[in-house]
């Protein structure tokens, strides 16, 4: 560890981003993974082979590994008719068993930490994390994510203050497996001290609110995310990262929410109510004229030197992301987050494209289905050289972290081929809804809301869906959106015709249950403009982590439907 990276009394290394030796090697290793990167496009299917062999050598004498006849595959054939496809459910006993601490189940070496990922259940899965899996999977895209912020906005490192690292969220007593071993988001985890990289920690991690000064009790998100926000408040924030957007699109109204409590706690000099630094009665002054002179309070107003965010901008954030982007300020420019999931990477923006990213050739064996079939252990998959631009495909990945053929729930979009690897954007969950043979997937939804927002000239700020059993005459689709400003009958009626028709191309199942009359025309139900934020918070004050608050399009369970719009289906 150097002179600049410092363990606190808790536990966790604490960067110094002023150092300007740790900022040269911290620029240094993120451009020379891009570099990496980059270099294997020139063989990926070379990488594929070599990404193999590495994970079957290495866990062959595992008890998945033997079973599987590890040492004898020798091509991904071989390895295709030795694993089936699978879930996490298939690879849940393994794991549990890792996670009591019996040793070489899944992998040779022992994860060191355990990421949580919330299952479609809602429980909690446990994601093994090997040292081995993060040098060699984890490492080399993460550090090449950040390539493209640091490299056109540098002046976002030039002060610990300037990046709003929503995300970053450390726990000093996390939650552990039955072996001892910390079970918590990958945004938890220190990899300093875990993994011996303190490089590795994220920009905005060295801000004054990265550790908060004041004692929050264990699940208070929500007032972890006010006490951050009065802090930033004072600063020049040129970032925001998010990953997750909805936490992105939160953020504006939880400056106008907290507005009141801010200004008084920096007039009084108070964080959380407890002394914090000297009174400000000047600087609250000014943001009170700042928010009488606009009318409202936007992060534009209150940081004006916003350059960048970062985070997801593809699936549902597609629909509301360009009027979130003013309230950042219209010059600000939304990276995409990395395709990936707690289990593993797919895809890295290497350069500035506004939703895709180049499939990760060096960290995992790739594989794809067809989103419009269902996955079975035998389904015939693609590799990455045969997937075709314009379509959307379920993800299959392994790696030596103990993964193998694991479909991650996750459906993604070629937007074409460049450098030899598939270029990638997230499309949405592969979850469907299906009451009368429509099999309607997220991408296909929101692909469908985008073209009737499109032929309107209309906005809105979130959409989600469930199918009405209880409309009058058929089964049909209700559509609760929050618009931008208010939709007038005759626009309303002219978006819901459009948005029929798009799903009806999007889907043969629609068009087919809309024609044989098992599904009714769908429905619209505005919602204020605010509502879905409004719903993220909520959920936030429940004590759900907000990493984990995402946007869900989706909404049959009625308690769900009924928290988002006030109506509790009838029964």
């Amino acid at each position: 560890m150097s002179s600049t990276e410092a363990a606190t009394a808790d536990g966790p290394t604490v960067p110094d981003w002023t150092d300007p030796d740790r900022l040269r090697r911290y620029r240094d290793r993120v451009f020379t993974e891009r570099r990496r990167l980059r270099a294997a496009f020139a063989d990926p299917e070379a990488e594929q082979r070599r990404v193999l062999a590495d994970l079957l050598e290495f866990n062959a004498r595992t008890e998945y590994g033997t079973r599987h006849g590890f040492d004898r595959v020798r091509t991904l054939d071989d390895y295709r008719k030795a694993v089936p496809l699978q879930t996490y459910d298939d690879l849940a006993p393994y794991i549990e068993r890792a996670a009591a601490g019996e040793r070489d189940v899944l992998t040779a070496d022992r994860p060191a930490v355990f990421f949580t990922s919330s299952g479609s259940t809602g429980a909690h899965k446990k994601i093994p994390v090997t040292p081995r899996f993060m040098r060699t999977t984890f490492f080399p895209f993460y550090y090449a994510a950040w390539a493209p912020l640091i490299e056109h906005f540098p002046d976002v490192l030039a002060d610990p203050a300037a990046v709003l690292n929503l995300k970053h969220d450390p726990v000093t007593a996390p939650p552990t497996t039955a072996s001892g071993r910390p079970h918590v988001g990958a945004s938890q985890v220190d990899f300093g001290t875990f993994f011996g990289e303190p490089l590795s920690a994220e920009p905005g991690t060295g801000a004054p609110w990265a550790t908060l000064p004041v004692p929050v009790e264990a699940g208070e998100h929500a007032e972890k995310m006010y006490l951050r926000l009065r802090l930033a408040v004072e600063h020049d924030v040129r970032c925001v990262i998010g990953i997750n957007p909805a936490m992105v699109a939160a953020l504006p109204y939880q400056l106008r929410l907290w507005w009141p409590r801010i200004v008084k706690e920096i007039r009084d000099g108070t964080l959380g109510g407890l002394p914090h630094g000297s009174p400000n009665p000047e600087r609250a002054a000014g943001l009170e004229r700042l928010a009488a002179r606009h009318g409202t309070v936007r992060p534009a107003h209150i940081w004006p030197r916003m350059r960048a965010l970062f985070c997801w901008t593809t699936a549902a954030a597609s629909l509301y992301l360009p009027r979130l982007r003013e309230e950042y300020g219209v010059h600000v420019t939304a990276l995409p987050a990395p395709v990936a999931a707690s289990e593993g990477p797919v895809a890295v923006a290497l350069d500035r494209h506004p939703t895709a990213g180049s499939l990760v050739a060096t960290a995992a064996v790739h594989e794809f289905v067809d989103a419009d079939e269902d996955l079975a252990p035998d389904s015939a998959t693609l590799r990455p050289h045969e997937l075709e631009p314009g379509r959307d495909y379920h993800v299959v990945f392994s790696h030596v972290g103990g993964l193998y053929r694991y479909a991650v729930g996750d459906v993604v979009r070629v937007v074409d081929h460049l450098d030899g690897v598939p270029r990638l954007e997230y499309a949405g969950r592969a979850t469907r809804s299906d009451h009368a043979g429509e099999r309607l997937r997220d991408a296909q939804v929101i692909r469908s809301l985008d073209a009737a927002l499109r032929a309107t000239g209309l906005e809105l700020r979130g959409a989600s869906c469930r199918v009405d059993e209880q409309a009058r005459g058929p089964a049909a689709y209700e559509f609760a959106v929050a618009p931008l400003t208010p939709w007038s009958r005759e626009e309303t009626d002219r978006f819901t015709g459009l948005l029929d028709q798009a799903l009806g191309r999007e889907s043969v199942g629609y068009r087919t249950a809309r024609a044989r009359g098992l599904l009714g025309a769908p429905a619209l139900l505005p919602l204020p403009e605010d509502a879905f934020q409004r719903d993220w918070q909520a959920r936030v004050d429940g004590g759900v982590r907000p990493t984990q608050v995402k946007d869900r399009l989706f909404r049959q369970d009625p308690g769900q439907w009924a928290a988002l719009t006030g109506r509790t289906p009838t029964a």
